[in-house]
């Protein structure tokens, strides 16, 4: 029998998702919008994918493991993971012209679990991506003063606050100030006014930017997806101006090969390919369900993931160009430090004159790190005192990931910057912006699929979008407490990067093993104009399944050997210190987890029960039928049962 190909939105709008048979069960899709042009469309697609991980994540990573090393392990998997998913999303969302659940309950009913997983691992997104985009508003609001608030520690009476002089005044306005954070998760604390105000003010701009769905989101994306290009720009013009900025980008992109044997950095590079391209969010279906029927969306999702790619890459020379100068500065501090030391230690007898160097004393600024770094390797262990090495590699590893690189090691090199209030407040512009279209995204990855189900939901949008910025607000309110980052962290590490791996695991396996993939090749063949190429039916089947599942085994591994830790921030040392997962919190996670998974089995079980119930109905009222439609000279359903058992009999052998 040949397989029949996925409804089309017209198809649906006749017979229902299903057919003729389901009209009554399933309600008819709302009429749906589209894009006024395609470039509305690259700006929502380029602004959901490109966020903050790639300003504050990828350089980390690339840094971490390998350099330029690293860079070409991101590109191969981009091609053979990255790209094909990515397109696979892009075509089944065009194709079929719904959301998440609609896309996957046309494929099978008994698959439409994995969008509304999707939905609730969107909304766990949503929770606490909006509380950061609460801390820019709260930094960028800051930033309009001179000098800024973070630039120098404050006293008590005549006495400097002993955190802060143990830590920096970055560090401490992060911790003390904005966050006012407890020692541990299990210390819940107050809730932060200020944060709870920022938290108020960013789920207001989410809502009023999707209030009238993708026509008034789009027009804010216009602003938030460009903006941080030109921010990055100028910031990358800046950068390559300051001091130390070549010696950042050189320990950026230096190259380490051996690294390429350590399946953690395969596990690495491909979670951030997996979460850099946003699969499994819905939100690339959703984008793409308002394209018209012929839209490219092969070509789309190259140019898209290249954007994306080319983005971390120039974000990457912002970051280590600014922390090169921030590092070398650091260092040359440092290193007049130890002088004066060294010095001192001469005067007083302590230090033998042959060891001390043939530097300028007069002009520290003069002595590179590489000739203090040699002649510390050389005599450093002959010197008594606490003389350091004021390392350039070990000042660039400092706060280079997350919220360390935004809100402490950024905020402390700008400090160094002519008009730091103006750097910073475009800093912070462009953290809100690349949050917000990212949040957009993420906001129609669970509109979408749930208006376009239900038809109550789906005449009602409005109302729908305002709900579900007041609840995200409600529930949001648990990270703005004292101890609020550190569910922030326990959100970011756990609760999207299991369920989501999953989603993409089901995905992938309906379309290429349960539909077909060269059946879906022959749907895009028929959207596209043209067939495309093969080897996706080979990538989809096995390399990118295989990929993914080696993926969830790994992670889910990793977090079985090691238990689960967080960095936490000890007032008293006034620094960071890796923490266990408490008991209870380890039960949160597992909860949200099975929380976000449950919709799969669930709908499965469901669809199973509702297909039984229909056949059993159908066979009754078959039986019903046949025993009332007897021959016409009957005048009961009793009567001449010999007749009506043969006629019975002839048909159940003629079927």
């Amino acid at each position: 029998m040949e397989k029949q190909p996925l409804p089309t939105h017209d198809e649906e709008t006749e017979n229902g998702p299903y057919g003729v048979e389901d009209r009554q069960q399933d309600p008819e899709p709302v009429a749906r919008a589209g894009w006024n042009s395609k470039i509305e469309y690259f700006l929502a697609q380029v602004g959901f994918s490109v966020g903050l991980g790639n300003v504050w994540r990828f350089p980390y990573l690339c840094h971490q493991n390998g350099g330029g090393a690293f860079l070409l392990l991101y590109i191969l998997l981009m091609l053979v993971v990255g790209i094909p998913l990515f397109f696979l999303e892009l075509a089944a969302g065009q194709a079929i012209r719904q959301g998440s659940i609609g896309v996957w309950k046309s494929i099978s009913p008994r698959l439409s679990g994995i969008g509304y997983s999707s939905c609730v691992v969107c909304f766990f997104v949503a929770l606490y991506y909006n509380v950061i985009l609460a801390w820019s508003l709260f930094y960028l609001g800051n930033s309009f003063q001179h000098p800024l608030p973070w630039k120098d520690c404050p006293n008590e009476g005549n006495v400097t606050v002993k955190e802060c002089e143990l830590s920096s005044p970055t560090s401490y306005f992060w911790y003390r100030k904005a966050l006012d954070i407890t020692d541990s998760i299990d210390e819940t604390g107050s809730f932060n006014p200020y944060i709870v105000c920022s938290l108020l003010g960013a789920w207001t701009i989410v809502c009023l930017g999707m209030f009238r769905g993708i026509k008034s989101s789009v027009k804010i994306m216009y602003f938030s997806s460009i903006f941080p290009y030109v921010v990055l720009f100028c910031f990358l013009v800046r950068g390559l101006m300051l001091d130390g900025a070549m010696e950042g980008i050189t320990h950026m992109f230096y190259p380490k090969i051996e690294i390429w044997g350590d399946i953690q950095v395969w596990r690495q590079a491909a979670t951030q390919v997996f979460f850099a391209l946003g699969l499994g969010f819905g939100s690339i279906i959703a984008y793409s369900s308002y394209n018209p029927k012929n839209n490219n969306c092969h070509r789309d999702a190259f140019t898209v993931s290249s954007i994306n790619f080319l983005t971390s890459v120039l974000a990457t020379l912002v970051v280590f160009a600014v922390l090169g100068f921030r590092a070398k500065d650091n260092v040359k501090e440092c290193i007049a430090s130890n002088m004066r030391k060294l010095s001192e230690g001469y005067h007083s007898g302590m230090v033998n004159k042959a060891i001390i160097p043939n530097f300028n004393v007069s002009d520290l600024s003069s002595v590179t790190p590489e000739d203090y770094a040699s002649w510390f390797t050389q005599n450093g262990s002959l010197i008594p005192g606490n003389l350091t090495e004021c390392s350039l590699e070990k000042e660039m590893q400092k706060g280079v990931e997350g919220t360390g690189l935004a809100f402490i090691a950024f905020t402390e090199a700008m400090m160094l910057l002519p008009g730091s209030p103006f750097w910073s407040a475009l800093f912070f512009l462009m953290l809100l912006n690349l949050g917000l279209s990212t949040m957009f995204g993420t906001m129609e990855g669970i509109l979408a699929p749930l208006s376009d189900t239900f038809k109550t939901l789906g005449n009602n949008k409005t109302k729908l979008t305002v709900f579900s910025c007041i609840i995200g607000f409600l529930i949001g309110l648990l990270f703005t407490q004292r101890c609020g980052n550190y569910f922030v962290t326990m959100f970011d590490d756990y609760s999207a990067t299991l369920p989501l791996i999953i989603v993409v695991v089901f995905e992938t396996f309906s379309v290429s093993w349960l539909y077909g993939a060269d059946r879906f090749l022959d749907d895009c063949e028929v959207m596209l104009g043209w067939r495309p190429h093969v080897i996706y039916k080979y990538l989809w089947k096995y390399i990118c399944l295989l990929s993914m599942l080696g993926l969830l085994l790994a992670t889910t591994i990793r977090m079985l050997i090691k238990r689960p830790t967080y960095m936490a921030w000890n007032h008293e040392k006034a620094s960071e210190e890796n923490l266990d997962y408490p008991d209870w919190a380890l039960a949160v996670l597992a909860l949200l987890i099975i929380f976000a998974m449950m919709p799969v089995p669930l709908c499965f079980i469901y669809s199973m029960l509702r297909d039984r119930t229909r056949r059993l109905s159908r066979d009754g009222e078959n039986t019903a039928y046949s025993m009332v439609n007897t021959d016409d000279k009957c005048e009961t359903p009793l009567g001449d049962m010999s007749e009506l058992e043969q006629r019975n009999g002839s048909t159940a052998m003629d079927s």
